[in-house]
């Protein structure tokens, strides 16, 4: 699927959120390995699961076709400074909801990049029939939870001990969702 382009300003940095395209493919790859070995927010340490351009091309063209994928960028003077995926599934009795991740370069914590790039993701489900959008985050990131919050995410459970970051200590991770229409069944 894809999303009208934003053009935003904050703190005087220019930036653009906008789908990704297949020519972002290479940046992708390479903004993919740098933010990895920048924060122990995400799952992967540098180099770990690497995607290649041309597995950054497959994801584009499937979340292209697929009207429950969003992948979107976030560039600065045409360079991808941070990137969001929404993931549907297609199985029928998954099929009402997507998994969020964002990432961004951490030169550019602090502008608004990830909350933009969140809120478009929001925007789209709500405005696409989506009816939860579900995520993961580290317990010790609390900016991102709060964040998250701010845009009617939930706690719907804890993983104990499920990462093991560099300091040798077990953290857990923080299951979060946000409902369009809650129903309960």
């Amino acid at each position: 699927m894809k999303v009208i382009q934003k053009d935003l300003i904050i703190r005087n940095l220019r930036y653009v959120v906008r789908s990704a395209v297949e020519i972002d493919a290479k940046s992708l790859s390479e903004a993919r390995l740098q933010i990895d070995g920048e924060t122990e927010n995400l799952d992967k340490e540098k180099g770990e699961a690497f995607l290649r351009e041309s597995d950054f091309i497959q994801i584009i063209k499937e979340d292209t076709e697929n009207p429950n994928n969003l992948f979107l960028v976030a560039e600065v003077n045409k360079n991808i400074v941070g990137f969001s995926r929404c993931e549907g599934n297609k199985l029928k009795r998954s099929s009402h909801k997507v998994e969020f991740g964002v990432c961004v370069l951490k030169e550019y914590w602090g502008n608004g990049i990830g909350e933009n790039l969140l809120r478009e993701s929001v925007h789209w489900a709500d405005s696409n029939g989506i009816n939860k959008i579900t995520l993961n985050v580290l317990e010790t990131n609390d900016k991102a939870i709060k964040l998250y919050k701010k845009y009617g995410f939930e706690v719907e459970g804890i993983l104990e001990q499920d990462k093991k970051l560099s300091d040798g200590n077990y953290y857990n991770t923080v299951i979060m969702g946000r409902f369009l229409n809650r129903h309960r069944g």
